[in-house]
């Protein structure tokens, strides 16, 4: 039986103010510059779809489908 792989993204898991501070201190401590450029577009899809949940009113979960 073969498995079922999903994409993973993480922008999904970065609810809260802390999660995303907590997420690009570490992306920081790599001294990766590409990394660090890969979690600042993580974090603003994680803000984006944060903002949009708020204003809506809707769940992020919802907002994914």
């Amino acid at each position: 039986m073969s498995e079922k792989l999903t994409t993973f993204d993480p922008a999904e898991d970065l609810g809260s103010e802390e999660a995303m501070a907590v997420f690009m201190a570490e992306a920081f401590e790599t001294n990766d510059a590409a990394y660090i450029a890969h979690a600042l577009e993580v974090l603003v899809r994680a803000k984006g779809m944060a903002q949009i949940a708020e204003q809506t009113g809707l769940t992020r979960g919802q907002l994914q489908g």
